[in-house]
């Protein structure tokens, strides 16, 4: 099933553009391109290979050129000859993978240089030990056991149907070279201080050298904090972003920041709600689950990836919840620069679900305590503890990107565990952001905001007992099958309507009827499910090919403002 950017990927080059916006330089080299690969039970290194695939697309998907499922107890391989530039030669050289789903095993020249557990975040290895000339070898071995162990798989299901789609193997980010001096930039943390018109700015850094942050004219010794007069705030009406470049030694580095501020205050009539910048700040939000026909969870092209947010803003969306799933570092760089709060969703993971203590809820409105390890599908000690590493390495990941106002460590009861202690743990690492601590249902009653999803009954606001915020966090979910754009027959939706105009009567009814007179009394926001189809699920504002809106954009934003 193509996209209106199928046509135009390059095979030999896709997804050329810098992977990391806020930590760029400009010694690197893009691995994107045509890999061999194999498939087996071994684990050994193969003798040959079955053909080609198009890297950063998975097996699984049309783009790849391969379209074979990854199954059980198998390995994928990857092999990749690549020769340096000439500038790199004599310098360290870094390695970097956006993402590999799931577990990855990394050899440069039969060095094994790496491996790596996680299939959602980056990753990346100093390979010059294994670097003897200009010429490298490079092969990654991955597996991945989607659902049939405890890892965090977001969406993903090896018998794939309705809400769950299909699973997706091996690299699906793109991998690339960077060449660094002896003593380098490897990482920035960035903290905009809104009411004291400050920004700090930290660095991690490899060798004993110093490193200065170049701002507004200025140079200023990290860790510092760098004055910000007169700024501009950032929002989604006024994405403004400020560019700075950090200096160690010979290595240089270009980033940005923004001014904003997202917290809960009590407005005029002493509700609670979410304020930005100061400011009670309605978030009319759209739940987007980042998948592609042609190319499952890559999108692709950068244009692609850039589309989804842009008709979400024309549509009058100021909010994109990303649901279990992380984007590439790209996708948030385009929310920063067009203007787009995002809700980072961690990836859900665990045991099988059961039911009752996922979908039941939904009807009963009952939550249960969420240290019931078995009711939850989380009695796996190793499941727990890849839990925990891999949320506070999302969090220090994603840290840096502006748009990112609310985390939410967990939704519906997936594999949902000690919620209090991963709030604490979320606010040791990052005290600038709010966290939807249950997405949905089983409260535990801690944080400033009380989470809702809401399909099959008319929402109506009350005021949370405890005094937090009230989200809307799901609801919708209305459901229209435009012929020719489906991705097959079966057809899943919360509610369903026969021909478009049924569709916008009901969505106008729905946002005047119901979230406009909540928001008025005290609803802080409201996440409409969902931005397009995908596979059986027909829910979408468009279509999964995104070649028709369900609803103009135009009569779209009409609807929802509020």
């Amino acid at each position: 099933m193509d996209t209106p950017w199928t046509e135009s990927v390059d095979f030999n080059d896709p997804l050329p553009d810098y992977p990391r916006p806020q930590l760029a330089r400009r010694s690197w080299l893009n691995l994107n391109g045509i890999w061999d690969y194999a498939i087996n039970k071994s684990t050994r290194h193969p003798k040959s290979y079955d053909g080609s695939i198009v890297v950063p697309f998975s097996p699984e998907c049309e783009l790849s050129g391969v379209e074979r499922t990854i199954k059980k107890d198998e390995f994928i391989w990857y092999h990749k000859s690549q020769i340096l530039p000439e500038d790199f030669l004599g310098k360290r050289i870094i390695l970097h993978f956006g993402a590999v789903d799931r577990d990855a095993v990394v050899w440069v020249n039969d060095i094994q240089v790496c491996s790596h557990s996680g299939g959602y975040l980056p990753f990346e290895t100093d390979i010059s030990k294994a670097v003897t000339d200009s010429e490298l070898n490079i092969t990654v071995r991955v597996s991945d056991d989607t659902d049939r162990g405890t890892g965090s798989r977001g969406k993903q299901k090896t018998r794939r149907g309705g809400i769950w789609y299909t699973p997706q193997c091996g690299i699906w980010q793109t991998v690339w070279l960077e060449a660094v001096e002896e003593e380098y930039i490897r990482s920035l943390r960035i903290t905009p201080n809104f009411d004291k018109a400050t920004v700090s700015i930290e660095a991690d850094l490899v060798g004993d050298s110093e490193a200065y942050a170049s701002f507004n004219g200025e140079d200023y010794l990290l860790p510092a904090v760098i004055p910000v007069p007169k700024f501009e705030p950032w929002s989604p009406e006024h994405p403004k972003l400020y560019g700075f470049t950090v200096r160690c030694g010979k290595d240089l580095v270009q980033s940005y920041f923004a001014m904003r501020k997202i917290s809960v205050n009590k407005d005029e009539k002493g509700v609670p709600r979410l304020f930005l910048n100061n400011r009670p700040y309605f978030q009319n939000g759209v739940l987007d689950q980042g998948y592609w026909p042609d190319g499952l969870y890559t999108a692709p092209t950068d244009e692609a990836l850039a589309f989804d947010i842009r008709i979400a803003k024309a549509m009058g969306f100021n909010m994109i919840r990303k649901h279990v799933k992380v984007e590439p570092l790209r996708w948030y760089y385009h929310c920063d620069r067009i203007g787009m709060l995002v809700w980072q969703d961690m990836p859900n993971g665990g045991g099988a679900y059961n039911p009752a203590v996922v979908a039941a809820p939904l009807f009963t409105g009952v939550s249960i305590k969420d240290n019931a390890y078995l009711l939850f599908g989380r009695m796996d000690p190793d499941g727990r503890a890849a839990y925990r590493a891999e949320l506070a390495a999302m969090v220090k990941t994603l840290y840096n990107c502006p748009c990112i106002v609310m985390w939410v460590p967990f939704n519906e009861g997936w594999g949902q565990f000690d919620s209090k202690k991963f709030c604490q743990m979320i606010k040791n690492i990052d005290q600038t952001r709010l966290i939807d601590h249950a997405s949905g249902w089983h409260d535990q009653g801690i944080g400033n905001v009380r989470s809702f999803h809401v399909y099959f009954k008319n929402y109506k606001y009350r005021p949370d007992k405890r005094g937090r915020a009230v989200l809307l966090s799901e609801f919708g979910g209305y459901s229209h099958k435009v012929a020719g754009h489906t991705y097959n027959d079966k057809y899943f939706g919360y509610k369903k309507f026969e021909i478009p105009a049924q569709l916008e009567i009901a969505v106008e009814e729905l946002y005047g009827e119901q979230i406009r007179p909540a928001a008025a009394e005290g609803l802080s926001a409201a996440v409409y499910t969902q931005l397009t189809d995908v596979e059986d699920e027909l829910n979408g504002l468009m279509t999964y090919d995104r070649k028709v809106s369900k609803i103009a954009p135009e009569v779209m934003r009409e609807f929802i403002t509020v």
